[in-house]
């Protein structure tokens, strides 16, 4: 039988698997009882086994029969603070949600190394399987990597591979990038100092809040007029708070954006202007601000010969129309960029909205009304377990 089919004989048990992962979801990097059930389904498989010290993580090796290289494969674990409204009969209830479809991974991981585990004897080298905490806006990849993962196998990786399911994309579908693929990621936090008064009384007082508001608008007037559109930025606040009642002017006024780039030269440009931006309209206001620019994950980049190597796969696997090259990267970011830095490899994602639908009209990844069909967890199991083997075969 082929590894596909071998997936798809497990498919009850990854169902299973993911549905209680789903059930039970954790935040952050701590997640010990998503630790304590990812080694649960690898109980009783000829795998050394590594848990993390700073984070709950679980790394895995299958030791192959012949000698050769290493292939490290990644699912990551971890939820989202997201409270679910998904019409589903597993739906979390603890006002977290697996929103982005980390539960998928996490069991076409485990899935895969039921399928290699299996077939060790044949496999010309061996398979790190890197079960990931923090995702989310904590870098648990960069967590991972201080903690040895890429030596974890004895021998450092000479490929790796990660899976993202997307629940707006055709189901079963595969695409990915060759080059630059999701963008780079900072945070940009803001707080404007002022005094406060009585809102009946505004000119008695330093009102943070209009300062903070003009900041809001002219960040993106500067994305558009000072940034070229061939070197994209996204800059997106996502947080504004200020006050407690409406008629007192509060202190200060703080707000947090998320800033997307594709390039170290836009995010180093970035950083200085939009810092001088915000302190210069404090200062047109008579206020003061306190800014940060917090540089997170950098670019996902993938090695174009693995691209293509993952591509030709899943064309041989899954058949032709499977495949689809994404033109135009994502300005999503991911902490997998950690590895790709280290380790030349790829990244695809996997099409999950349900059979029959169409996915543009489904809720997207971190939606609380965000759906993913179990109906391709044995698609993303095999292609983990085939990429393996491929490519410790070349």
């Amino acid at each position: 039988m082929s590894l596909h089919d071998d997936a798809l004989a497990l498919a009850p048990d990854l169902v299973r698997l993911r549905q209680d992962l789903h059930r039970h979801p954790e935040v952050g990097l701590d997640l010990p009882r998503t630790q304590e059930r990812v080694l649960a389904a690898l109980d009783g498989l000829p795998l050394e086994i590594g848990l993390g010290s700073a984070l709950s993580s679980v790394t895995a090796v299958v030791r192959g029969g012949r000698p050769g290289p290493t292939v490290l494969l990644r699912g990551d674990m971890d939820a989202l603070p997201v409270e679910e409204k998904a019409p589903v009969p597993f739906a979390a209830g603890n006002g977290a949600m697996h929103a982005c479809g980390h539960d998928l991974h996490t069991a076409m991981l485990a899935g895969a190394a039921h399928l290699l585990a299996a077939r060790r004897e044949r496999l010309q080298g061996d398979v790190l399987f890197m079960f990931q905490p923090g995702e989310e806006g904590w870098d648990g990849a960069g967590a991972m990597l201080a903690e040895g993962v890429l030596d974890a196998a004895g021998r450092r990786p000479s490929a790796a591979y990660g899976v993202h399911v997307v629940a707006t994309m055709p189901h079963g579908e595969f695409t990915a990038r060759r080059g630059p693929m999701m963008a780079a990621s900072a945070a940009l936090h803001v707080t404007v100092h002022g005094a406060g008064g009585h809102g009946a009384a505004p000119h008695r007082a330093k009102d943070p809040v209009p300062a903070a508001c003009e900041m809001v608008t002219a960040l993106q007037t500067m994305v558009t007029r000072r940034f070229d559109v061939f070197d994209p930025v996204v800059v997106t606040v996502g947080l504004f708070r200020a006050g407690a009642r409406r008629n007192v002017i509060p202190e200060t006024a703080h707000f947090e954006a998320t800033v997307r780039t594709f390039s170290a030269e836009a995010q180093s440009r970035v950083a200085r202007t939009a810092v001088e931006l915000i302190r210069s309209v404090a200062a047109a206001h008579g206020l003061r601000a306190e800014v940060e620019f917090r540089p997170e994950y950098p670019v996902t980049e993938t090695d174009v010969a693995e691209t293509d190597f993952l591509a030709d796969t899943v064309r041989e696997v899954f058949g032709e129309e499977r495949f689809r090259p994404m033109v135009n990267p994502l300005t999503a970011s991911e902490d997998f960029s950690r590895v790709l830095n280290a380790v030349p490899g790829s990244f695809v994602m996997l099409g999950a909205a349900p059979k029959g639908s169409d996915p543009e009209d489904r809720a997207p990844n971190h939606s609380p009304y965000a759906e993913f069909d179990d109906a391709v967890l044995a698609d993303g199991a095999a292609l983990y377990a085939e990429l393996a083997v491929r490519r410790l075969a070349v």
